[in-house]
């Protein structure tokens, strides 16, 4: 089980008691080195499966994990998010400590605040709605009162469009008063909730510190101080736990999450382990070289070296467009070339720093006959064609049995109008069968004499956790989405002043948070990176300079000045 480790992971799989802090650098093994930690505590006797929580932060994340420790021997190990957790402890917890069921979760904040805002006799639009509903998710996330928001709210809190700090602390007040009459509670609650019956009822911290004794917690540099409060309620006076975290990746500080836990854990936990892991075994030299520059000096930054198996790669470039249709064609003719070389189309991405800047990217593109997927746009279990295929065949798994998975799987996906070849062109018909084409992948990508009832199952649970395959696509995605991902080929466009850093980001520690995302972008990259800018944005008079990091990065392209003055 130690054997694929390296001597950083395996210092982080063998030490299995205490606080355990693993700084964990981008590209570096840390699901594989928390997994196998997990792993060998199980086959060890050291952690009964049943007493281990490991927590993340999405859906996805807690499926991977789980699709990780399940072929380790540890399928019976927890694998969550903080939220799924948590709503697990409410809803067994609620008719205990309350009576009756839990609350409906509400459906939409700014819908609420809506009513609010016409009961109080405001008019206000559906971006400042959005904002409004986002300032309470911050309040409860950073686990204040209203009355500690609002000291926060006067001395350092823009508010929502042009209310006063009076008029947006009656419009909380207001949505938290309907949402109690209609015996709702928000996301945000759930959380608020199961801390609050841990804290106050002494039978229900006592079954919940039985439940689980050992946690470990992926992404600690994204934690909030309200997700943090339930994890120290869920410990009690316990230190069995293990954090990991980069705290260069700390890009949702917008949303509550906070590094200073990540880098203060061994002072909160003055025995732990501190284990650094630092190989990076993603990307090419060349591009670990481009990551440390960018960081160098930054409180908790790691320095990567490139593992000796990565080959030395090109050089990343930096290229200049005189505007943003230039650059998309750019990028657009580049990535045509590299399809035509025999790239695959799945293995590059074009990422960005605002949704906005898609609209050029796609339209280059299909110019360009290169097939494309935005991350974020509709997902892939929630098209039609692929809820028919899931159920198909899992209707199919309960008669089919002892047929090879490959020719189950192709008679039934054959019925709903796939085939091994693709149709010709763009259009509604390829987006059919490439969809249901992913869904062949699966099937092919199991290990043998995986059952057909076994892989339905996995889809269905794939499906639960919206954890998509990968379709035969060009990936477009904003920085912040393309966190936790990696691709053989990254273009980070847009890379202007404004732009990287946005232009709202005017203090120091927003700048710094910028930073971070183009350091998330540029670690995206395994063997090339292309990083690019235009002068001006959609009007002429739109003048733009280069963004300061491209600046440290002190890379250029031989062909720069001239794509410049193109």
């Amino acid at each position: 089980m130690l054997a694929g480790l390296d001597a950083e992971q395996r210092v982080v799989a063998t030490t299995l008691l205490g606080p355990v802090s693993v700084l964990a650098g981008a590209g570096t093994g840390k699901t594989r080195a928390i997994t196998h930690r997990i792993a060998y505590g199980v086959a060890t006797g050291v952690f009964p499966p049943n007493k281990v929580m490991a927590l993340t932060f999405t859906s996805r994340s807690a499926a991977e994990l789980r699709a990780r420790l399940r072929p380790l021997g540890a399928g019976g190990v927890a694998a969550r998010t903080f939220h799924s957790a948590a709503l697990s402890q409410l809803n067994f917890f609620w008719p205990q400590v309350v009576g009756g069921t839990v609350p409906r979760l509400i459906d939409s904040k700014a819908r609420v605040l809506g009513q609010v805002a016409e009961q109080l006799k405001l008019r206000i639009d559906t971006a400042t709605l959005r904002d409004l509903a986002a300032e309470i998710e911050w309040r409860k996330i950073s686990n204040l009162t209203i009355e500690q928001y609002e000291r926060a709210a006067r001395t350092s809190r823009a508010q929502p469009g042009s209310l006063t700090v009076q008029q947006v602390l009656e419009l909380q007040v207001g949505y938290e008063s309907i949402k109690d009459e209609r015996r709702q509670l928000d996301f945000e609650d759930v959380l608020l909730a199961t801390a609050g019956m841990i804290e106050s009822e002494p039978s229900v911290a006592m079954q919940v510190r039985e439940q689980y004794r050992f946690f470990v917690v992926d992404e600690f540099q994204d934690v909030s101080p309200l997700q943090y409060h339930l994890l120290s309620l869920w410990l009690g006076d316990r230190r069995d736990l293990c954090v990991v975290g980069d705290a260069s990746q700390t890009i949702y500080s917008f949303a509550g999450a906070r590094a200073d836990f990540l880098l203060s854990f061994a002072s909160q936990f003055p025995a732990s382990a501190v284990v650094r892991l630092e190989q990076n075994y993603r990307s090419t030299p060349a591009i670990v070289d481009t990551a440390n520059r960018l960081m160098r000096g930054r409180p908790g930054a790691l320095t990567l070296r490139a593992a000796s198996t990565v080959t030395a790669g090109l050089p990343p470039t930096i290229t200049g467009y005189p505007s943003d249709a230039a650059e998309a064609r750019g990028i657009a003719a580049a990535i045509a070339a590299l399809i035509a070389d025999g790239t695959r189309p799945h293995d590059i991405a074009v990422l960005y720093r605002m949704n906005a800047q898609a609209a050029a990217l796609e339209g280059a593109l299909a110019e360009a006959n290169v097939p494309y997927q935005i991350r974020g746009a509709q997902r892939f279990f929630d098209l039609p064609e692929v809820k028919q295929a899931v159920m198909s065949l899992r209707a199919a798994s309960v008669s089919i049995m002892g047929e090879p998975l490959f020719k189950s799987v192709s008679d039934v996906l054959r019925s709903l109008g796939w085939s091994q070849s693709p149709p010709e062109g763009r259009g509604a018909l390829r987006d059919r069968w490439d969809s249901l084409n992913a869904i062949m992948g699966l099937a092919e990508q199991q290990p043998p004499r995986t059952t057909f009832r076994a892989f339905t199952d996995e889809l269905l649970e794939r499906q639960s956790a919206q954890h998509e395959p990968t379709l035969a696509a060009v990936t477009l995605a904003t920085l912040h989405s393309a966190k936790g991902l990696e691709w053989p080929v990254v273009y980070v466009a847009g890379l202007s002043e404004g732009l990287v850093p946005i232009s709202y980001a005017t203090t120091l520690d927003q700048i710094d948070e910028e930073r971070r995302l183009l350091y998330v972008g540029i670690t995206r990259a395994r063997q090339r990176l292309a990083l690019s800018y235009s002068q001006t944005g959609a009007g002429r008079s739109q003048s733009r300079a280069p963004s300061r990091f491209l600046q440290e990065l002190g890379t250029r392209t031989p062909d720069a000045r001239s794509a410049v003055s193109r």
